[in-house]
C-alpha cells in the first residue's frame, strides 16, 4: 500500500515545471523497472498536455532501454545464440515484440529447408536448397542498404515484410544455417556483410586458420548468390586493400550483433533522434571483448 501511495505521488509530479524536481522524479520512476509502465501508460491516456505526454513517452522509453541494457549484458555473459541477440536488437525499436511469432516463423523455414537437405549433398547443393526455400518459396527479397528504414535491419520486420538488407537477411540466413548445422559464418570483409561457407577440416588441422583457405565459397545474403575466391580477390583489388587474414575470420555472435547495432544507429542520425543513435552505440559498446 505504501509503495502504491509513493508511486501515485511520483506520477503527480511528472508535469512539475522545476527541472530538478522532474529529474529526481523521473530517476525514481525509471528505477522501479517495467512494473511502472502500465501506470505510465494509463496516465498518458488521461493527460491532454502534449509536453507532459512526451515526458511520459520518454520515461517509458528509458524503462525499456534500462531493461534492454540488462538483457544485452546477460546475453553476452551467457554467450547466447544469434537468435536471442537479434531479438534483443529488435526490441530496441519494438519493445512489445512478440518473440513467439518470430520463433515460429523461423521454425517453419528451418523445417521446410531441413526436409530438402541430405548428407549426400555437396556444400554448394546445400546452399542452393537454403536459397530455394528462403528466397523462392518464402519470397524473401533483398533491398539495398539504406538508413531511411530501420525495419530492414530487424529480424521481426524482415520476416514480416519479406524484405531485408544484407544485415537483416544475413542474420536470418546465419540463424537458419546454425539450426541446420551448416558451417556458414559472417566474415569481416570491408564495407560488406558477406557470409562464408567454412571448411571445417581446414579449421581442425590449422588452429590459426584465419585465411581465405578455410573458406569454400562466399554467399551474398541479399540474394543467395555464391562467389568464388577470385571474385573476392577482385573486390579487394577494386578497393586497393590488401586482403589481410583478419578479414576472413569467422565473426562471433557478439560481433555480428555489434555490427547490426552500429549500422542501425545510423538510421537515427538526426537532431530529433540523436539520443537513439547514442543509445544504440552504447549497447554496441557493451558487447566489446
Amino acid at each position: 500500500m505504501k509503495k502504491n501511495t509513493e508511486i501515485s505521488a511520483l506520477l503527480r509530479l511528472i508535469d512539475d515545471p522545476d527541472e530538478y524536481v522532474y529529474n529526481t522524479v523521473s530517476e525514481k520512476l525509471v528505477s522501479l523497472g517495467k512494473e511502472i509502465i502500465p501506470s505510465l501508460e494509463n496516465l498518458w491516456e488521461t493527460i491532454h498536455n502534449e509536453e507532459t505526454q512526451e515526458r511520459i513517452e520518454m520515461l517509458i522509453h528509458r524503462v525499456h532501454f534500462r531493461d534492454l541494457s540488462s538483457g544485452f549484458v546477460n546475453w553476452k555473459n551467457e554467450k547466447g545464440n544469434l537468435m536471442q541477440g537479434a531479438l534483443l536488437a529488435a526490441r530496441y525499436h519494438y519493445p512489445d515484440l512478440e518473440e513467439n511469432v518470430v520463433l515460429q516463423e523461423i521454425e517453419k523455414i528451418r523445417r521446410n529447408t531441413w526436409l530438402e537437405l541430405s548428407s549426400y549433398l555437396t556444400p554448394m547443393e546445400q546452399v542452393n536448397v537454403v536459397n530455394s526455400i528462403f528466397f523462392n518459396y518464402y519470397k524473401q527479397k533483398g533491398v539495398e542498404m539504406s538508413y531511411d528504414n530501420p525495419d530492414h535491419f530487424l529480424i521481426n520486420k524482415t520476416l514480416e515484410t519479406h524484405k531485408g538488407n544484407a544485415i537483416g537477411n544475413g542474420i536470418i540466413y546465419l540463424i537458419l544455417c546454425e539450426l541446420l548445422d551448416l558451417p556458414v559464418k559472417a566474415i569481416n570483409i570491408p564495407r560488406q556483410f558477406i557470409l562464408a561457407y567454412m571448411d571445417n577440416e581446414f579449421e581442425a588441422f590449422n588452429q590459426k586458420g584465419h585465411s581465405s583457405e578455410q573458406i569454400k565459397f562466399y554467399i551474398d545474403a541479399l540474394s543467395g548468390q555464391m562467389y568464388a575466391h577470385k571474385d573476392i580477390e577482385a573486390y579487394f583489388k577494386k578497393l586497393s586493400v590488401h586482403p589481410a587474414s583478419s578479414y576472413f575470420r569467422p565473426q562471433k555472435n557478439e560481433k555480428v550483433i555489434q555490427f547490426l547495432l552500429e549500422e542501425l544507429s545510423k538510421c537515427f542520425d538526426n537532431t530529433r533522434n540523436n539520443y537513439k543513435m547514442d543509445e544504440l552505440l552504447s549497447l554496441s559498446a557493451m558487447l566489446d571483448d
